[in-house]
C-alpha cells in the first residue's frame, strides 16, 4: 500500500508538472493581457485539482490495467494452444490469426463508441446542423472506421507489410473522396479522425499493437508495434466521408423516385 501511494504521488507530481504550463498560459493571459480577474477563482482552483487527480488516476489505471490487459489478450490470442499449432510449426499464415483481427475490430469499435471526445463532437455537429447530421449515426460511422482500421493495422503487424503502403493508399482514397463528398461533411470528417485518438481508444490500441508485435514471430515491438493509432485516425475519415456520400446518394434516389 505504501509503495503504491509513493508511486501515485510521483505520478501526481508528474501530472502537476505537465499541467502547470497550461495553467500558467491561461492565468497569464487572463491577468496580463485581458487584465481582468479570474471569474470564480475558487471553482477554477477546484477544477484544476479535479483535473490533476483525474489524470493521475487515469495514468495509474493505464499502468495497472489497460496496458497489461492489452498485452495479455494479444499473447493469449496468438498462443500456439489457441491457434492450434505446434511451437515448431512454421506454416502459420495471416489466416491463422483471424481471431486477432476480430478482437482488434471489436476493441476499436467499442472504445471509439465510448470515446468522450467523439460524443462531444457528435452532439455539437447534430445541434449545429439542425439534425441533418445525426449524433448516433456519426458515432457509428466513426466507430466502424476505427474498427476496420485497427483490424487492418493488426493484419499489417502479422504480415510485416510496410506501414507507409497502407497510409499512402488510404490518404489517396481520402483525397478522392473529398472531391466528391458533400462540402459540409469534409471538415467534420477530418476532425473525426483526430477525436478518435483520445483517452479511451489510445491506451487499448497501443497496448494491443505492442503486445501483438511482441508475440508474433519475427516482429520488432519498436518497429512494428506502433502505427495502429495512424490507422485509427485515417479510417474514420474514410468512413465518415463514405457515410455522407451514401446518405447523399440515397437522398437523391429517394427524390428521383417521387412522382
Amino acid at each position: 500500500m505504501i509503495a503504491w501511494l509513493i508511486h501515485f504521488a510521483l505520478a501526481l507530481l508528474a501530472t502537476c508538472r505537465d499541467i502547470l504550463p497550461i495553467a500558467a498560459i491561461i492565468i497569464g493571459f487572463q491577468l496580463l493581457v485581458i487584465r481582468k480577474p479570474l471569474p470564480n477563482p475558487k471553482k477554477t482552483l477546484i477544477g484544476f485539482v479535479y483535473v490533476l487527480l483525474g489524470i493521475a488516476f487515469f495514468l495509474e489505471g493505464l499502468d495497472m490495467a489497460l496496458f497489461p490487459l492489452g498485452k495479455l489478450m494479444a499473447k493469449e490470442l496468438t498462443s500456439t494452444e489457441f491457434l492450434g499449432i505446434s511451437p515448431q510449426d512454421q506454416l502459420a499464415t495471416w489466416r491463422t490469426y483471424s481471431w486477432v483481427y476480430v478482437f482488434a475490430a471489436c476493441i476499436g469499435f467499442a472504445t471509439t463508441l465510448a470515446e468522450p471526445s467523439l460524443l462531444a463532437v457528435a452532439i455539437k455537429a447534430e445541434q449545429i446542423s439542425g439534425g441533418t447530421i445525426r449524433a448516433w449515426g456519426l458515432r457509428i460511422a466513426v466507430s466502424i472506421g476505427v474498427a476496420i482500421g485497427i483490424a487492418l493495422g493488426a493484419f499489417r503487424i502479422v504480415t510485416g507489410i510496410e506501414l507507409y503502403i497502407f497510409i499512402v493508399i488510404g490518404y489517396v482514397l481520402v483525397l478522392i473522396q473529398t472531391l466528391f463528398a458533400p462540402k459540409f461533411i469534409v471538415g467534420l470528417a477530418y476532425d473525426s479522425g483526430g477525436v478518435t485518438t483520445s483517452t479511451v481508444t489510445v491506451p487499448f490500441v497501443t497496448a494491443l499493437g505492442l503486445g501483438l508485435a511482441q508475440v508474433v514471430p519475427d516482429r520488432n515491438p519498436l518497429i512494428d508495434g506502433f502505427g495502429l493509432i495512424a490507422f485509427a485516425s485515417l479510417f474514420p475519415i474514410i468512413a465518415v466521408l463514405g457515410y455522407a456520400q451514401l446518405a447523399a446518394w440515397l437522398s437523391k434516389r429517394h427524390l428521383s423516385s417521387k412522382p
